[in-house]
């Protein structure tokens, strides 16, 4: 029971209709991903970091882009071809190899600083940069000055 009708609460609201429309399509077209597995953890004030399990992939099988406010990571390896040197059959194949995209929903105002890939996992960090026209500013309170209009003599 993963869906959810949503229908009665169009009636009943004015204006949220595309919030709505966001949770229908949320799970109705897709199933779950699971593969492969992150993490996102906050490292500082303003910095995150996305880490993805990548086993089996090098830097060349991985695109990572961000359009808008999406960061989407996406990762294609050609098939191990067999050679003369190496002959092998596979007797069990648990290593996942299989294409993957994945796709990340940024908030306004984050950033991508860096990428790196070490020991079979995709760091992605992020870095949350306000600009200052953005930042909450504080309105000092301060007596207003009186001018006195003279008249004229």
């Amino acid at each position: 029971m993963r869906h959810f009708d949503l229908s009665p609460l169009y009636r009943s609201t004015v204006g949220f209709d595309r919030l709505f429309s966001m949770f229908d399509q949320a799970g109705a077209n897709e199933p779950a991903a699971t593969y492969p597995p992150y993490n996102i953890e906050r490292t500082g004030d303003t910095t995150y970091r996305i880490t993805v399990a990548v086993a089996g992939f090098s830097e060349a099988d991985l695109t990572i882009e961000t359009k808008e406010n999406t960061l989407s990571i996406r990762g294609a390896r050609e098939a191990a071809q067999k050679t003369e040197e190496t002959p092998s059959e596979v007797l069990y194949q648990g290593i996942a190899a299989r294409a993957f995209e994945r796709r990340f929903q940024l908030a306004d105002h984050v950033q991508v600083s860096g990428a790196s890939l070490r020991n079979g996992l995709l760091h992605v960090d992020l870095v949350r940069e306000i600009p200052e026209a953005a930042k909450p500013r504080q309105i000092p309170i301060g007596g207003a000055k009186v001018v006195e209009a003279r008249k004229a003599a």
